[in-house]
């Protein structure tokens, strides 16, 4: 058997989840942090660490302060698809993308961004590899096999990959090696897990602990199952991605967010991080770019992804307006040009980092909904030492009113948005917004 049964996996995995004490302790540095995730392949024509690295200044400029690489190894040859090949299928786990430059350029580049303030992290395959891994010669033992004893994919579509069997404890330590060397030669910051759900909780708690004794590392799982945050600091709020790409179709509406906010609460502890997105490299190679999926509402949901509880994040391009799927096995390169997000998003980023309300986790304000009698329209504060965030947001394409009345909305604030605006709100609010208009109150 490849692994636990999934009912004994869970039923192990929520146990370890429901125990007072929780291990991980996040870095103080990421307790107000935006994450930005790069494709190193299609930031620049040259798609090298060198090239990307002249970028750092502006990224910075933009407010990011976490570098998700995404994977930086040698790609397998042998059942590539496309002539490039898929990043997440790794043939050595200890070397770089030859395409991408060298070892020392790699590390240089990682120096260049902590020398700016900023932290890299870089993305981890540990379920899987190429079929032509260096592993794959030594420790066949590693791999899972059929009853033939031939290598087979996790998953029927991934072809060009062939699966690990975490039953092999050797396999453990040579993963958390294999990732350590990362840290210790490259000074990384942390990993961003691929697929962590199909790898046993056990295995990520582990890796966790010996990571954590050579550097506090950042661990992000690309997963939402709560119990992952005993060893991950964030997980995928691919939930929140759901609703709102259900919103923008007219599916479901914006009052359905009160539920959803109530409904995180109790499925997740107060200081477990999410990240929100409205896009990444996934939805936008597969399910379309934001545009595609948002519509004329991609801003508001940018802005919404960028003030409610989690840590926002901007895929390589977005700030350029970036109206394509990028081809996932063959170079395409970014068309970056002038466009209002790159504002919005700065904006958005420097007021994450200055209202305390907005910051993650037990560091940041409760969301609390606001009642606003507009099913289309929603509203909420967030609060903390004296920080304050008042907003509302008209998720559909026709003008709404609403009409607020709370004393949890009064304050003096700043209309964030709208430079040089001031207003004072006492018990009610009443306004009209436009198709996708949002109002952002900062105090």
């Amino acid at each position: 058997m490849k692994r636990i049964s999934l009912f004994l996996f869970l039923f192990l995995a929520l146990a370890i989840y429901s125990q007072d004490k929780k291990p991980v302790i996040h870095p103080d540095w990421s307790k107000n942090s935006v994450i930005y995730e790069v494709n190193i392949r299609q930031y620049t024509p040259e798609g090298t660490f060198k090239a990307f690295a002249k970028h750092l200044p502006e990224l910075k400029a933009l407010g990011a302060d976490i570098l998700w690489l995404m994977p930086v190894n040698p790609i397998g040859k042998l059942n590539r698809k496309g002539s490039l090949g898929s990043y997440y299928s790794v043939s050595d786990f200890t070397a770089v993308n030859p395409e991408f430059g060298t070892m020392a350029d790699f590390k240089q580049l990682v120096k260049k961004a902590h020398s700016k303030k900023m932290k890299v992290i870089i993305d981890w395959v540990a379920n899987h590899t190429a079929w032509d891994n260096v592993w794959v010669k030594d420790h066949s033992d590693f791999f899972t096999k059929d009853a033939k004893g031939n290598f087979v994919p996790p998953v029927a579509d991934w072809s060009d990959v062939i699966d690990l069997n975490y039953d092999n404890k050797e396999l453990w330590n040579y993963m958390i090696d294999a990732m350590a060397f990362w840290v210790k030669e490259c000074d990384i910051d942390g990993f961003r897990c691929d697929a962590a759900a199909m790898v046993p909780a056990e295995f990520w708690i582990e890796a966790y602990y010996k990571l954590s004794g050579i550097k506090k590392v950042f661990m992000l799982a690309e997963a939402s199952e709560n119990f992952l945050h005993q060893a991950f600091d964030m997980t995928y709020n691919w939930q929140l991605k759901d609703l709102t790409n259900q919103i923008a179709a007219g599916k479901k509406k914006a009052v359905d967010l009160i539920e959803f906010f109530e409904k995180e609460k109790k499925e997740y502890k107060p200081d477990d991080y999410r990240m929100n997105f409205t896009s990444n490299h996934d939805e936008n190679s597969w399910s379309g770019t934001e545009f595609e999926r948002l519509g004329d509402g991609a801003p508001a949901f940018a802005v919404f992804c960028g003030i409610v509880p989690g840590m926002p994040l901007i895929y390589t391009g977005q700030e350029a307006g970036m109206n394509k799927r990028l081809r996932f096995f063959e170079k395409d390169t970014v068309n970056w040009k002038p466009y209002m997000m790159r504002d919005i998003y700065t904006r958005l980023n420097r007021l994450k980092k200055s209202n305390q309300a907005l910051w993650n986790g037990l560091s940041g304000g409760e969301i609390k909904s606001i009642d606003c009698g507009n099913e289309n329209v929603y509203a909420f504060i967030r609060e903390k030492d004296g920080n304050k965030i008042f907003a509302v947001f008209n998720f559909s394409q026709m003008p709404q009113k609403i009409s607020i009345t709370s004393d949890a909305i009064a304050g003096k604030y700043k209309n964030y948005f709208k430079k040089g605006s001031v207003k004072t709100i006492k018990n009610n609010y009443n306004a009209e917004l436009q198709p996708w208009e949002y109002k952002v109150f900062s105090k």
